[in-house]
């Protein structure tokens, strides 16, 4: 019988001798930052708190190095976010919970900015989502199904990225967002994620958040205030969603990149 420190002593070996990894090498793809830095110029929703930063230290110490320290807060859902399915859904996964295989996966983006440009109150239909197939592919399960509709673009100004700069009022909210049609579709193909250049899965006017119910009662992740969809191609993209993880939370800043292969084409 093999002596287990004899077998373990082996196993280290065949590692220890074995060839390093050949290094991860995607020089020729782009990378592209979907989120919106997190400053005092951040948007939240109307009633939510906004984002501090508080300084501790910022200097030299007594013992010569440099030592800086801040302190941070604010809602969950505001600036460059995801919405776990608990957020709208009793009993869904907190944000602690998403399986890491749901936070990256292949983009499909959806371009409605040209309706959102003569309709600030413009809802994502089951035709847009149909016309996107005929014109690529259907979409496949477990991607990442971004909305465009060139909201983006407005940020930081809250007037015309919200509808209203006055605080508190949610009475007065004018952007895009996705039909309740539209997302029972995406639903039914079993997407990962649903993501938006926008303030909300639901139209800025939407007092049920109808979007928000189905998505999470099918346990499919949301982003809000994604930047920069104008860059990504309409499939092709490799999305790589990650936010903080708070045990519990209904939602959290998330760092959205994506990473775009050779030959892509944005048009």
């Amino acid at each position: 019988m093999t002596r287990l420190p004899a077998l373990a002593g082996a196993l280290f070996l065949s590692v220890a001798c074995a060839p390093p990894p050949a290094p991860l090498d995607i020089s020729g793809y782009r990378l592209i930052d979907l989120s919106h830095t997190f400053d005092e110029k951040t948007l939240y929703w109307p009633t939510d708190k906004h984002f501090e930063h508080n300084q501790v230290a910022w200097g030299r110490t007594e013992g010569g190095f440099w030592y800086s320290s801040f302190t941070y807060g604010g809602s969950e859902h505001g600036g460059t976010h995801i919405d776990a399915p608990i957020h709208f859904g009793e009993g869904k996964r907190s944000v602690d919970q998403i399986p890491i295989e749901q936070l990256i996966g292949s983009a499909v983006v959806i371009d409605i900015s040209a309706a959102c440009d003569s309709n600030p109150d413009y809802l994502l239909t089951v035709e847009d989502i149909g016309k996107h197939e005929q014109q690529h592919s259907r979409i496949e399960p477990g991607s990442i199904v971004m909305i465009r509709s060139g909201w983006s673009l407005r940020w930081p100004d809250a007037k015309q990225y919200l509808g209203s700069d006055v605080p508190g009022d949610t009475q007065d909210l004018h952007f895009p967002g996705v039909s309740p049609g539209a997302a029972e579709a995406l639903s039914e193909r079993h997407v990962a994620i649903v993501g938006i250049d926008t303030a909300s899965i639901d139209h800025g006017p939407s007092s049920d958040f109808k979007a928000h119910q189905v998505f999470a009662a099918a346990q499919i992740a949301c982003l809000e205030n994604v930047n920069r969809l104008e860059e990504l191609p309409p499939t092709g993209a490799i999305v790589f969603a990650l936010p903080m993880k708070i045990g519990g939370g209904s939602g959290g800043p998330c760092r959205v990149v994506a990473l775009i292969p050779p030959g892509s084409d944005t048009g």
